[in-house]
């Protein structure tokens, strides 16, 4: 007999037992990182700048409110920050100043932030540290004292929640941050705040649901941002209830209030160019009323010369003076066209200044003036252009852009890519027959003939890529999914007017336009290595292609390294529209041949 047959069984163990012999389960500990002194201090003073410039209380109810820090020093190899702002809704119902809608008058708003913020800090303004218990705070209706992610009480506080630190800047700004906190005893020990212009955000307009400024900022000249200050920190101090009611907060929410010089500027500045822009109407409206006709034919030709500009339709008498105006962009004024020909007829690539610019054919941009700046710094970058093709041959009004781009590719010497949409001419012009089928391949050949028209305008052959959307979108595609992500369907139809009627392809378009805005769409043609993501992009097209590239702006940080020298945003040079052979009303189309002359006609 084996010595196994002599050993008896052991019984099973019971499942109370199991379970006592279990390891215990860790409980589980998140640690949130504490930001250096010098960054809180630097969240506090923007919060306080934001609210004093624009006017609007900084706690009580309602009151403009602050997100939690985020802690992007962790990821930037330089001590910096970002958070939001909540101001109410439209322009910011919180706020004495409206909050501005416009590109131009949102720099200047970050503009005077800037200043005002820094002015704080090279003053040297002493900074004090009281301590709080949290529930007291909450449940005693005093809860000015704390951002929005700290009004509600957790089930289950811990001992470091219960008591909260205050930081206080006199005439500024008093509040707490979520979590342990540390402030540096004076202002200018924060170093200078530099806004990083490409990801703040501002989210206003008259008929938004909500208002709200993103900020991220870093910190430079500081040698505080990452490590601890020592006898720098602020101290925690004993004030008193009423002193840091009455004397403190309460000139921050007794009103909604413009508080600093920066924001009385500023307010200025913008009553200025509202008076402006009245008195420009009030003449406008008088010089038409001097013209305008009383007999009931003239009133009728008015009516029917009214100005219509979008991505699929031009028609009456075009104002570019109000169609810029409209669409945001600016004129070329005479210092940039002087800009330009230096760094084009001034480095010997060109003879002379296009005579499209001379003439004011080409008449407004986007961001020219930053891409002068690459030229000067000796950055890359390249042009796009493109055409969607519906005709057997291409008119005059086509070749404007092309015979320009043309003298800026020969100008600036770099690459150039040409988007053949006919994608998109079947998607809105496509037809589908029973017997057929539809007429693809139809959209397909006319690519193939207006090429050889835009190929004849002399584009330098190694620095030119022409290819058609249905054979190059494969190598696109990442970047389109990425612009899809980006922006939303409400957002494609209140741009191009598309409801639910409109095939899916038609709202999926304008991605593929903005594709090429991004040099990612082009690996093997511009590059995959980081110098070519960084490269910036031009693009020479007639002002009716503008709403394409706002929607492209509006979401390009996304798609960028974040050191892009344009943010991702791509810039634009518009040109005036080639008139019809009917008149000076309109454009130039191939829609309407009575209206072209083809570079196929003759005499």
């Amino acid at each position: 007999m084996t010595a196994d047959a002599t050993t008896p069984k052991s019984a099973p163990a019971s499942p109370a037992a199991a379970d006592a012999a279990r390891p215990a389960k860790k409980e589980r500990i998140i640690t949130k990182p504490v930001p250096p002194p010098a960054i809180t201090t630097a969240y506090l003073l923007l919060r306080g700048t934001i609210a004093g410039i624009l006017g609007c209380p900084i706690g009580g109810s309602p009151s403009a409110t602050a997100s939690l820090l985020q802690p992007t020093y962790l990821k930037d190899p330089y001590p910096s920050g970002k958070f939001s702002f909540s101001l109410g809704k439209k322009q910011g119902t919180l706020c004495a100043l409206p909050v501005p809608e416009t590109e131009e008058g949102q720099e200047k708003f970050w503009d005077s932030v800037e200043r005002e913020v820094n002015r704080w800090v090279r003053e040297g303004k002493g900074v004090r540290v009281c301590e709080r218990e949290r529930v007291k705070l909450v449940e005693g209706g005093r809860r000015a004292y704390l951002d929005e992610s700290l009004w509600k009480l957790p089930k289950k506080m811990k001992e470091a929640d219960k008591v909260l630190n205050i930081g206080v800047i006199e005439g500024l700004v008093v509040g707490a941050v979520e979590g342990p906190f540390k402030l540096v005893a004076s202002t200018d020990l924060v170093g200078s705040i530099v806004l990083e212009r490409q990801f703040c955000h501002v989210t206003a307009g008259k008929h938004a649901r909500k208002c709200e400024v993103v900020i991220k900022f870093r910190l430079e000249n500081n040698s505080n941002g990452g490590e601890d200050c020592g006898e720098k920190v602020a101290p925690v101090e004993e004030i008193d209830d009423e002193v840091l009611d009455k004397e403190y907060l309460k000139p921050l929410i007794i009103e909604s209030k413009i508080r600093l010089e920066e924001g009385r500027l500023l307010e200025k500045y913008f009553l200025e160019e509202e008076q402006a822009r009245q008195r420009l109407e009030q003449e406008e409206m008088e010089k038409a009323t001097r013209n305008l006709s009383i007999q009931e034919d003239a009133q009728g030709s008015l009516q029917e010369d009214e100005m219509v500009v979008n991505a699929f339709e031009v028609k009456g008498k075009i104002d570019y003076n109000k169609l810029v105006d409209n669409f945001g962009s600016k004129l070329i004024d005479a210092e940039l066209l002087e800009r330009i020909e230096r760094l084009t007829v001034g480095r010997g690539t060109v003879p002379y200044l296009h005579r499209f610019l001379r003439r004011d054919i080409f008449f407004s941009h986007r961001d020219m003036v930053k891409i002068c700046e690459c030229l000067e710094q000796n950055k890359p970058f390249y042009l796009y252009t493109g055409r969607g093709p519906s005709s057997g041959a291409m008119h005059l009004g086509h070749l404007v852009p092309f015979m320009f781009t043309q003298w800026l590719q020969q100008a600036f010497q770099c690459p150039l890519v040409i988007q053949m949409t006919d994608d998109e001419k079947f998607l809105f012009k496509g037809v589908y027959d029973d017997e057929t089928g539809d007429n693809l391949d139809y959209f397909a050949h006319l690519t193939m003939e207006n090429a050889k028209d835009i190929i004849a305008c002399g584009f330098i052959p190694e620095k030119t890529f022409l290819f058609s959307d249905l054979q190059y979108v494969g190598t696109m595609y990442p970047t389109i999914v990425r612009i899809w992500k980006a922006v939303t369907v409400n957002t494609v139809n209140g741009i191009f007017g598309f409801d639910g009627s409109a095939n899916m392809g038609k709202i999926a378009f304008p991605a593929i336009q903005a594709a090429p805005s991004f040099p990612s769409a082009f690996p093997r043609v511009l590059g995959s290595g980081k110098e070519s993501a960084n490269m910036a992009c031009l693009i020479p097209c007639a002002i009716d292609q503008d709403p394409y590239f706002r929607m492209t702006r509006d979401i390009a940080h996304k798609l960028v390294p974040k050191d892009h020298p344009l943010g991702g945003k791509p810039a634009l040079i518009h040109s005036k529209f080639f008139p019809p052979l009917q008149g000076a009303e309109g454009k130039m189309s191939s829609s309407d041949e009575n209206s072209a002359i083809f570079l196929t006609d003759t005499a």
